[in-house]
């Protein structure tokens, strides 16, 4: 793909590290927030990046921070959005941008829930618009969902699957807009699976990530689920379903478990003790790991 001018709306934990991305893959990048903090220190956190992982420092050159977003969008070909999971926010947002750009600009809302139908539904241009779910951190989990609406045309899919898979990233096509899209309805499967395990007793919550992380948790970075029933026979897969599957929980709504800890306040690293008690050093050392793995398995893709 030639080069592509690139807008980034939001500079914080998502929208730095997506600019990076794309101006590490030479693509010219204007990046707005309206906080001014973020939008200040956004090319020396995106410098830092860049050193720590051994990449072109140059890069952050590419990286143009506007205050102004209709400055920040003129003349782009893909405008990204990053701000907070807030409807009304994005919808408003994209509103403004598409007074300020070329009909045929493709805008794309990084979200990890919300369907892309109710973000777009008011744009005059809705085939041009198109969801993105990038993970966390974005410069170094491979994945992006590309989420088409029934609107989406042909044409936006391709070009924006082009663009990231040309940047270095792992593009996936989400046929339908559902919440949740792909990869966040899998992930919360399984934690709600979790939660209910800690509810009824059947296990403390330390035990539950050790039966994870100890088993096939192993497996997963290059097994598949269904890759796995496969591998395993899909007549066993089904006769272990028929004996599982109705004792799993099946709850439409959240834990109540899960209402009673935040209830009570305990909301995980942000107050110390969440399903489990967390001090600042256990914490420290978790988010370490976690870095330490994610940049290690980024050396050997």
């Amino acid at each position: 793909m030639s080069k592509a001018k690139i807008a980034v709306i939001g500079a914080g934990l998502m929208g730095h590290g997506i600019a990076q991305v794309f101006a590490l893959a030479g693509h010219e990048v204007t990046i707005t927030d309206a906080l001014t903090v973020s939008l200040d220190t956004v090319k020396n956190r995106i410098s830092t990046n860049l050193r720590d992982l051994g990449d072109d420092a140059r890069a952050v050159e590419r990286v143009r921070p506007i205050a102004d977003l209709a400055e920040a969008v003129k003349g782009s070909d893909y405008v990204v959005e990053a701000v907070s999971e807030d409807l009304s926010l994005k919808q408003k947002l994209f509103a403004e941008i598409e007074q300020h750009v070329r009909p045929d600009t493709i805008l794309a809302s990084n979200t990890s829930v919300i369907p892309i139908t109710a973000i777009m539904s008011g744009l005059t241009h809705r085939e041009r618009a198109v969801g993105t779910h990038w993970w966390n951190p974005p410069y170094l989990v491979p994945l992006v969902e590309v989420i088409g609406t029934q609107w989406t045309s042909d044409h936006t899919i391709e070009w924006t699957m082009t663009l990231h898979r040309t940047a270095g990233k792992q593009p996936a096509h989400v046929k339908k807009d559902v919440p949740g899209f792909i990869g966040n309805r899998l992930q919360h499967a399984l934690w709600r699976e979790a939660v209910s395990l800690v509810e009824h007793g059947i296990c403390d919550a330390e035990t539950v990530d050790t039966v994870i992380k100890a088993a096939f948790g192993r497996r997963l970075a290059v097994l598949g689920p269904l890759e796995n029933a496969d591998l395993v026979g899909t007549d066993l897969t089904l006769a272990i379903h028929k004996t599982v599957l109705p004792d799993i929980e099946s709850r439409p709504g959240p834990s109540p478990y899960l209402e009673k800890l935040v209830a009570d306040g305990k909301l995980g690293f942000k107050t110390g003790e969440g399903f489990r008690r967390w001090s600042h050093e256990d914490q420290a050392a978790l988010r370490a790991q976690v870095l330490a793995h994610l940049k290690k398995a980024r050396e050997n893709d």
